[in-house]
C-alpha cells in the first residue's frame, strides 16, 4: 500500500494534486510545459563536462495539458474524465485507460500526488 492507496481503492475517487516543488508553466499556445531542475551533485558534474542544460523541459501532449489544467486538488479522475469526454468526445476513448496512463506517469515521477476523495 504506497501512500495509502490500497490496490481495492476505485481510483476515479481518487483526487490528484499538483506537487508543490513542480515547477511549471503554461505556453503561448495554452499547452503545458513541467520544468525539472537538474542541479544535484552528479547534474552539475555531468554539467561541467558535457555542457547540458540546468533543467529539462517536458512538453505536455494536448491531452495531458487538458489533464494537467484538470487537476486543481479537487476534481477526482472520474470529473478529469469527463472534461476529457467533453473536450475529445469519441476520440478519447477508451477514456479512463488513456487517463490513467497519463497520471500515472506524472505519478511515478513525482509531478503529482493522488489523495483517496472524503465524500
Amino acid at each position: 500500500m504506497k501512500n495509502g492507496i490500497s490496490k481495492d481503492d476505485n481510483m476515479l475517487e481518487m483526487i490528484p494534486s499538483i506537487n508543490e516543488n513542480t515547477n511549471w508553466k503554461k505556453n503561448d499556445n495554452g499547452m503545458i510545459t513541467i520544468i525539472v531542475p537538474r542541479d544535484g551533485s552528479f547534474d552539475k558534474i555531468v554539467r561541467f563536462f558535457c555542457k547540458t542544460p540546468k533543467e529539462t523541459n517536458i512538453d505536455l501532449d494536448k491531452i495531458g495539458s487538458i489533464v494537467w489544467k484538470a487537476i486543481n486538488g479537487k476534481n477526482d479522475i472520474y470529473k478529469i474524465s469527463k472534461i476529457l469526454k467533453s473536450e475529445f468526445g469519441e476520440e478519447i476513448e477508451p477514456v479512463y485507460d488513456r487517463l490513467l496512463i497519463h497520471l500515472n506517469v506524472l505519478r511515478n515521477n513525482k509531478f503529482i500526488h493522488l489523495k483517496k476523495a472524503s465524500y
